[in-house]
């Protein structure tokens, strides 16, 4: 079974201590985010976990919990998203250079190959233009280098509730969005595959596009997956395929996993995210947040069955 550490939240930056104490317990459970009162708990024990899967802007405060991670077995590795953009975009984030300096720390107490680099998303505007991200991806990636093999990146999607969010954040500024996948921005979004591709290459980094239904193939980027099988195989000599995650976008290729977050939860407040549909409860949840609860964001004492099941084929 694969752990998915969170898509609908950052539990490195900010629950970390709840996940500790949920390793602990060895279980956790995962509330069903549009019925509370559907439930299901899932083992954390190392023996039924064949990997965590950490999503993350700032792994800090879970670091000094890696040891005991090491010595209780279990297997993880990062999804590092590590953006260049400032306040307006990524308002609750720590400075670049902090979080650049977190991630080549990260890679030392772990690996360079446990740690991907996440440049998600894309997005195009009047002021984060085609060379914006040329120059940017360029100095960030001079210095994160030696912290990582891989690079994934998505371009911004043009629907659901992160487009409703990044409008209204942007409502007041002036700032246009430009959907770089349309036919009318084809040249642009080659000029960013290019460009990231001969930064890949400078930098001997392996890259991927995420979630993509552009086939970028002809500038030699294929489609990558988040929650790699094939990555986790490799990292932790797992035999036998794991499959594909039905639940995700026709355009995943993420293996299936169990995801521990829930939305609504996430402090950095990113005006483009998926997982943030409701500001006025952010703050309400992270205050009713209660460490010891085997929820994230609810405070469930009853007994449930817990799935140990095997995602392998």
């Amino acid at each position: 079974m694969i752990i998915s550490a969170s898509r609908r939240t950052d539990i490195p930056a900010f629950y970390s201590e709840w996940f500790m104490k949920r390793v602990r317990a060895g279980y956790f459970y995962r509330v069903n985010p549009f019925n509370s009162t559907q439930v299901t708990g899932f083992s954390l024990k190392p023996e039924d976990v064949d990997a965590v899967c950490f999503w993350t802007k700032d792994p800090r405060p879970l670091m000094k919990h890696l040891d005991e991670l090491d010595e209780r077995g279990l297997n993880y590795y990062f999804q590092f998203t590590l953006n260049p953009y400032d306040n307006i975009f990524e308002p609750g984030v720590p400075p670049l250079q902090e979080r650049i300096a977190a991630m080549t720390e990260l890679a030392g107490r772990i690996g360079t190959e446990r740690v991907v680099w996440r440049y998600d998303p894309v997005i195009l505007s009047s002021v984060t233009p085609v060379a914006f991200h040329l120059e940017k991806i360029e100095e960030v990636a001079e210095q994160v280098a030696t912290a990582t093999r891989r690079l994934v990146f998505s371009f911004y999607d043009f629907y659901g509730r992160g487009k409703g969010r990044l409008d209204r954040a942007l409502a007041e500024t002036g700032i246009e969005l430009h959907d770089i996948t349309a036919p009318e921005h084809e040249d642009a979004l080659d000029l960013v595959a290019r460009g990231f591709k001969a930064t890949a290459d400078r930098h001997t980094l392996q890259i991927f596009s995420c979630s993509e239904g552009v086939e970028l193939e002809a500038v030699g980027i294929r489609h990558g997956a988040c929650i790699d099988g094939n990555l986790i195989r490799e990292l932790f000599d797992i035999s036998g395929s794991f499959a594909r995650d039905r639940n995700q976008r026709d355009a995943c290729n993420c293996a299936e996993s169990a995801d521990m977050g829930s939305y609504n939860s996430c402090r950095f407040r990113c005006s483009y995210c998926y997982a943030n549909f409701n500001e006025g409860v952010i703050e309400r949840n992270w205050g009713g947040h209660i460490p010891d609860s085997p929820a994230l964001l609810y405070g469930y004492d009853r007994e449930i069955e817990i799935r140990t099941r095997n995602y392998r084929r």
